[in-house]
């Protein structure tokens, strides 16, 4: 909540042109804390892995800081809605595919797999694909810094999930929690950063 508060208030003192991207990091804050409430709740009273709400948490806000991507080359740049769409329905699969693996209604490995394949397929639009090039067309120095550093936010802290997607539940919980906190809070930061200091 502390970090959504702080984006609320800066609101004014960043480019207006990022004020649609500080309002979805702000969304994307206040799901997240709000989940933790509730999390943190379930842990307190059942000492149980809620991870029904945590995926309820990364059905929303995934497909959100994806879109960032999007929204941000928007700015600079007229790019197909198909690529909002590309991106939106290849970070749900990565979820759900993860979701029914850890649920155990399909089998885990199986479902790691499938989330895998829509995770590189949304890394490959983000380093390569049509988002990359629009991104490319122009220079804007406030985009280059915020999509690069995103890029590898996404990139790097994405990688810590499959890492607790393998462990048991209580070390899964630690590392889901610091993958949120890298994968959230940072990104959101990211985008206040570049739109207010570069």
């Amino acid at each position: 909540f502390f970090t959504a508060f702080f984006l609320l208030l800066e609101k004014k003192n960043i480019d207006k042109k990022f004020s649609t991207s500080n309002n979805v990091s702000i969304i994307i804050l206040i799901i997240a804390a709000t989940h933790y409430y509730y999390m943190k709740n379930i842990w307190l009273k059942h000492s149980d892995n809620p991870i029904v709400y945590r995926y309820m948490d990364w059905f929303l806000t995934v497909p959100l800081q994806i879109i960032e991507f999007y929204l941000i080359v928007k700015i600079i740049n007229n790019i197909s809605i198909k690529i909002f769409y590309k991106l939106l329905i290849c970070s749900f699969l990565m979820l759900l595919f993860g979701f029914l693996g850890e649920i155990e209604a399909i089998d885990r490995n199986v479902g790691f797999i499938l989330g895998s394949i829509f995770w590189l397929i949304v890394m490959y639009e983000i380093y390569y694909g049509k988002l990359a090039q629009k991104k490319n067309e122009k220079q804007d120095k406030k985009i280059d810094f915020i999509y690069k550093n995103l890029k590898y936010i996404i990139t790097f802290g994405w990688l810590i999930y499959p890492i607790g997607y393998l462990l048991n539940n209580n070390n899964m919980i630690i590392v889901y929690n610091l993958a949120d906190f890298i994968n959230k809070i940072l990104f959101a930061i990211v985008i206040w950063f570049g739109a207010k200091y570069i």
